[in-house]
This record gives C-alpha cells, sequence and structure tokens, in this order.
C-alpha cells in the first residue's frame, strides 16, 4: 500500500510465536508482583529511571492524539510539605464527615486513614494533571483560540497504566491517590487553568519493613469473557 500524505509506513518487529509467549509469560509475572506501597524509604532515586517512566507514559494513545496530560515532578521537600499537608485537610474531613460508613467498610481491610506520611517521606511525587482543553494563538492576528480536547479522561488513564508499570519494572515502589477534593494541587503547583488534577503517584524504594495488606486479585475467568474461538 502506498503511503498517502501525512502518512508514514509503519515499523514493526515480527516476533515468533516462541518468543512472543516468552515476552508475554516474562511481563505477566514481573507486573504481578506489583503492589501498592505506603511506607517508603527516603533514599535517592537514580533520576533517569522517572524520567524514562514518564517517557514511557507519554507514548500512550490519547483521543485525536491531542496527548492531554502533564507530569508535573515534585522533589523540593518544602513543596511536598505543602501538597501532604494539604492532601491530609482534605483527606481527614472525607474519613471523619464525606465517606459513607459503606466506603469506610470497603476501605477497612486496607488499612488506610488520612495520614498520608508517603507524601513526604517518597523522595519524588509525580502529580498528573488533565488537560481539559488547550489554547492557541494565531501569529498573525495575535487572536488566542480554545482546542477542546477529547476523551481525556480515557487518555490520561492509558498514560498512567503505562508510568505505574514502567515505574514498577524500573524496580520502583507507588501509590496511587486521589484526595478529593484536588483543586489545591493546581494551587501549589500553579497549573494553568486548563489542566485538571487527575493523580498523584509517590515513588521510590519500600522501607526495609514495608508492610502491605493481604489481598487477592480476581481470577481471570472472573475478568475474562471471550466471545469467539481460541483456535
Amino acid at each position: 500500500m502506498t503511503a498517502a500524505a501525512g502518512f508514514q509506513s509503519l515499523t514493526f518487529e515480527r516476533l515468533s510465536e516462541s518468543e512472543q509467549i516468552n515476552r508475554s509469560r516474562t511481563f505477566l509475572a514481573q507486573i504481578r508482583t506489583r503492589r501498592t506501597v505506603r511506607d517508603f524509604s527516603p533514599e535517592p532515586v537514580p533520576f533517569e529511571l522517572i524520567e524514562n517512566a514518564i517517557a514511557a507514559a507519554a507514548t500512550a494513545p490519547s483521543g485525536a492524539n491531542q496527548q492531554p496530560w502533564t507530569f508535573v515532578l515534585v522533589s523540593d521537600a518544602d513543596v511536598k510539605q505543602r501538597i501532604r499537608a494539604a492532601a491530609e485537610a482534605e483527606e481527614k474531613l472525607s474519613y471523619e464527615q464525606r465517606m459513607s460508613q459503606e466506603w469506610l467498610d470497603a476501605l477497612a481491610p486496607l488499612g488506610t486513614d488520612w495520614h498520608k506520611p508517603h507524601l513526604e517521606l517518597a523522595p519524588y511525587l509525580i502529580v498528573v494533571f488533565r488537560q481539559a482543553y488547550s489554547e492557541h494563538t494565531d501569529p498573525n492576528t495575535g487572536e488566542t483560540a480554545r482546542i477542546k480536547h477529547y476523551y481525556t479522561e480515557e487518555s490520561v488513564g492509558i498514560a498512567v497504566g503505562i508510568l505505574l508499570a514502567a515505574l514498577h519494572l524500573s524496580g520502583l515502589a507507588t501509590l496511587t491517590h486521589t484526595p478529593s477534593p484536588m483543586k489545591f494541587l493546581t494551587e501549589i503547583l500553579n497549573r494553568p487553568v486548563n489542566e485538571r488534577p487527575y493523580l498523584v503517584i509517590p515513588v521510590g524504594y519500600p522501607a526495609e519493613d514495608a508492610q502491605v495488606p493481604i489481598i487477592t486479585k480476581k481470577s481471570l475467568d472472573e475478568v475474562l469473557v471471550h466471545v469467539g474461538s481460541s483456535t
């Protein structure tokens, strides 16, 4: 097929079936060891690991290829402290006033509460923002037009999934944190009005005495619905 204007030939490596299966099994075994960690070590992390993981996340597919994400990387101790203080204030209200008893009961086996020391202890916080729209200024007229972004929630969610996998495969521990409301992140990090806080990801090495809850994941039979033949 002849490439049309604005297109180019796909670069794709066709693997042998044995290599495909080997890579698939290796990835599955590695990703199954990923756990949400709340006990972090303050030990420094090679900066390139974070850069590479964010670069990998930025390759994610997105609606109309608008790439509606911003990854704000925070390592400044004062800024992390401010984020922790603001997050704990919101979380304390949630646990004591906003959450239903049903919600609290669902969280109980995980041992969570409004205290969030990991927001200071982890060497890095990756604060993910979703760009609801962008703006373009015409260099000739100086007029600024708003450009709507499409499927931003889904697009950023896919990017975050790649980010978490990349960080895990780099030998780092992570936590997904979604304080509600999250407007304080916009204010503390001085982000523009078109960006919406999406997620906070503390990143680092786990503490030597880190504990995680004993949980199980649904079996493949519970999550996979196959319509058709496997041959």
